[in-house]
């Protein structure tokens, strides 16, 4: 039986060092037992393929034209759909990095990359904890005048994050789940 992308995913993360158990503080705020570091898969060759094979069918599924992300974690993943997306079907999608914060020179952008307002745009990071840096896309991103249509994660920490996304109406998906003591294995097993 061949193994799917989130299978893939998680042995590749134990395999490079990307989930780390000890005391990390938490970009969220907070501390944990465990950290997972996206950016050592998703600047894996391997992982960014795997990742952006993973997310294309559920994004084009949600009728999204582009994919966003809060930057630095979803920059390699965007950049991996946007590609992939040319490549599958000849139908590009085009990438948006959000900003942590609007530039202060030039055009005072909050999102770089082609927006185009009235679009329907899938909002990704590698991470999903209490959801902050990916809340501050989705605002980003509505307020350019777009649709958040989806948000998927790499992983999801269960730590009020993907609750709180789901409370407010937006359809989430998360390839791999973990625990508080970080057990991680993909979405839906047992």
């Amino acid at each position: 039986m061949s193994k799917t992308d989130a299978e893939i995913i998680l042995e590749l993360a134990k395999e490079k060092g990307a989930l780390m158990f000890g005391e990390f503080q938490l970009s969220a705020g907070g501390t944990s037992s465990y950290y997972f570091d996206g950016r050592i898969v998703t600047l894996d060759p391997k992982g960014a393929h795997h990742v952006a094979r993973a997310f294309l069918p559920v994004i084009r599924q949600s009728g999204a034209s582009a994919v966003a992300g809060p930057t630095l974690g979803a920059d390699p993943i965007v950049a991996a759909l946007s590609v992939m997306s040319y490549q599958d079907d000849g139908v590009p999608m085009p990438g948006l990095i959000v900003r942590k914060e609007t530039k202060g020179h030039g055009g005072r952008r909050a999102i770089e990359g082609p927006l185009v307002p009235g679009s329907q745009v899938a909002v990704v990071d590698d991470a999903c904890s209490t959801g902050s840096g990916l809340f501050h896309a989705i605002e980003a991103v509505e307020d350019a005048g777009c649709e958040v249509v989806k948000v998927l994660t790499i992983i999801d920490r269960h730590q009020g994050g993907s609750d709180e996304l789901r409370r407010r109406g937006y359809d989430f998906y998360a390839l791999l789940e973990a625990d508080t003591e970080g057990n991680v294995r993909p979405t839906g097993e047992a």
